[in-house]
C-alpha cells in the first residue's frame, strides 16, 4: 500500500514539471538566450556615421604622410645638389691665385720673343706655361675663347675699342689677358680690345 502511494506521488511531481516546461515557448527561450549572450559579451553597437568619420580621418592622415614623405625627398635631393655644387667649385679660390702666375709666364714669353738671344729661356718658360695649363685643365679650368670671337659681355671685358676695318664690328681684336672658366662658371673674364666700325673716315660709336 505504501509503495503504491509513493508511486502516485512521484507521478504527480513528474507531471507538474512537464506542464511547467510546456508553458515556456521556444521563441521566448531564444529571446532570453540572445539577451543574455549580448550582455555577457559586452559588445557595443557602432553608428555608421562614426565609422565614416574614422575613415575620413584615416584618409587625411595618409594624405598628410604622403606629402611629408614627398617634401623630405625633395629636401634630400636639394641638399645633395648643394653638396655637389660645393665640391665642384671648392677649389675656385686656389685657381684664382694660380692665374696671376700664368699671367706672368705669358708676359715673360712675350718679352723673350723679342730677344733672339734668349731662345733657351723662352723655350723653358713656354714649357712651364704649357704644364700649368695642363694642370688647370685637370681641374676643369679652361681658357675663355676670345681672340677673333664676337664680343660677349658674359665672358669678355672690353678695355678699349679699336677703330679698324680688318675685323667685323664688335669683334675681339686683341686679348690683353686671358679669361678662365671653372667647369661652366666664369672665374675671370678675358680683358680684350674690341673693334668698332669706320664709315667715311668717321668712327661710328656703338
Amino acid at each position: 500500500m505504501a509503495k503504491e502511494d509513493k508511486k502516485k506521488e512521484d507521478r504527480k511531481v513528474k507531471d507538474s514539471i512537464e506542464k511547467s516546461s510546456e508553458k515556456i515557448k521556444p521563441s521566448e527561450k531564444a529571446s532570453i538566450d540572445l539577451k543574455d549572450s549580448d550582455t555577457a559579451d559586452g559588445v557595443e553597437k557602432v553608428e555608421p556615421n562614426e565609422i565614416n568619420a574614422l575613415k575620413e580621418q584615416l584618409a587625411g592622415e595618409k594624405d598628410r604622410l604622403l606629402r611629408l614623405s614627398a617634401e623630405f625627398e625633395n629636401y634630400k635631393k636639394r641638399k645633395q645638389r648643394e653638396i655637389d655644387e660645393f665640391k665642384k667649385f671648392a677649389n675656385e679660390t686656389i685657381f684664382r691665385q694660380i692665374l696671376p702666375v700664368v699671367d706672368n709666364l705669358e708676359r715673360a714669353i712675350a718679352s723673350a720673343e723679342t730677344n733672339s738671344g734668349e731662345e733657351t729661356l723662352l723655350e723653358g718658360v713656354k714649357l712651364i706655361h704649357k704644364d700649368i695649363l695642363k694642370l688647370l685643365e685637370m681641374f676643369n679650368v679652361k681658357v675663355v675663347k676670345a681672340g677673333n670671337e664676337p664680343f660677349d659681355p658674359n665672358f669678355h671685358q672690353a678695355v678699349t675699342r679699336q677703330e679698324t676695318d680688318e675685323f667685323p664690328e664688335n669683334t675681339v681684336t686683341t686679348v690683353l689677358q686671358n679669361g678662365y672658366l671653372l667647369h661652366d662658371r666664369l672665374i675671370r673674364p678675358a680683358m680684350v680690345v674690341v673693334s668698332k666700325k669706320i664709315e667715311n673716315g668717321k668712327t661710328i660709336e656703338n
